[in-house]
């Protein structure tokens, strides 16, 4: 009689990550049992997920002490990563130039961490057609999540939707693919904004109260023009991270369609985000508003 299949340490790990639930990872890393067995490549994983969570809090700093140069390809992935996000120019170069090294080694090129990293850094760059260059050949369900990310960003609602019916196919249940799903529904607009909203509800009954549900929830609303419990739940978002960016931004949109003020809102983001799309369009918007007035002064 075969042998019961041994648990999954990870699994509660990976689901508490994908919402969003860092600290949830990070405690969690802690009371996994030392007497668990756990395989190199799962070691390799439950450590990734620990610093990635960290990277989310913005941790960076930790990150680059802790990964020391003789860890694994994995590892070193996601330390050139925390280098991309805390650091200048220099840094940033530095990190794509590290990264693409290691892509082109063909002993770890295709480890699907290193892939998901480089096409992390590759999005922030706007570069989504690198991007895809490295995640689109898939392997794990967190490089479809991202496939579907980039097509989104690149507008392309129709290869988006093929991706999720790839990760359907593999696992309907995920919680990649229901946030997957959500993500097109919400781009698709119309009756789907209902079927998105539906997604991010259930999700917020399986897990705790995250920025990133919370936000899902709130853009649902916003969509179907509520905005007042949309600013609710934005608010709640914000007593949980007072710096995250999609809930500053998400909050001038809102505080603008309501007619309340969103400078300290823009003035926060500005601040902790300066690079984020929102601001620099805003910058621009200004930029050629101030520029029309010179000319018919």
């Amino acid at each position: 009689m075969a042998g019961a299949a041994s648990p999954d340490h990870l699994f509660g790990l990976r689901n508490s990550f994908y919402v969003g639930a860092y600290q949830a990872v990070i405690t969690g890393v802690q009371a996994i049992p030392a007497r668990a067995a756990l395989s190199p490549d799962a070691l390799a994983e439950r450590d990734s997920l620990l610093y990635r969570s960290y990277i989310a809090i913005g941790s960076h700093q930790l990150v680059i002490d802790e990964i020391g140069p003789g860890a694994a390809t994995p590892l070193q992935a996601v330390r050139l990563l925390a280098v991309y996000l805390s650091g200048g120019a220099g840094g940033k170069e530095s990190a794509i130039r590290k990264l693409n090294e290691l892509l082109a080694d063909d002993a770890v090129g295709s480890n699907p961490i290193l892939r998901l990293v480089a096409g992390t850094v590759l999005m922030h760059e706007r570069d989504y057609a690198g991007a895809l260059k490295h995640t689109n050949s898939g392997g794990t369900m967190e490089l479809l999540a991202m496939n579907v990310q980039i097509c989104l960003q690149m507008h392309r609602s129709d290869h988006a939707e093929k991706q999720l019916r790839i990760m359907q196919q593999l696992d309907e249940d995920h919680t990649l693919t229901q946030l997957a799903n959500a993500w097109v529904d919400l781009v698709m607009g119309g009756s789907k904004i209902q079927e998105a909203h539906l997604i991010f509800q259930d999700l917020s009954e399986k897990y705790p109260a995250t920025c990133l549900i919370l936000n899902g929830k709130a853009l649902c609303l916003m969509h179907m023009g509520n905005f007042e419990d949309a600013e609710g739940l934005l608010l709640e978002s914000l007593n949980k991270d007072a710096k995250d960016a999609e809930t500053l931004a998400n909050l001038v949109v809102c505080s603008l369609n309501l007619g309340k003020s969103a400078s300290r809102y823009l003035n926060q983001l500005k601040l902790a985000h300066p690079d984020h799309m929102l601001v620099k369009r805003m910058s621009s918007a200004e930029d050629s508003f101030d520029r029309a007035c010179q000319a018919i002064s």
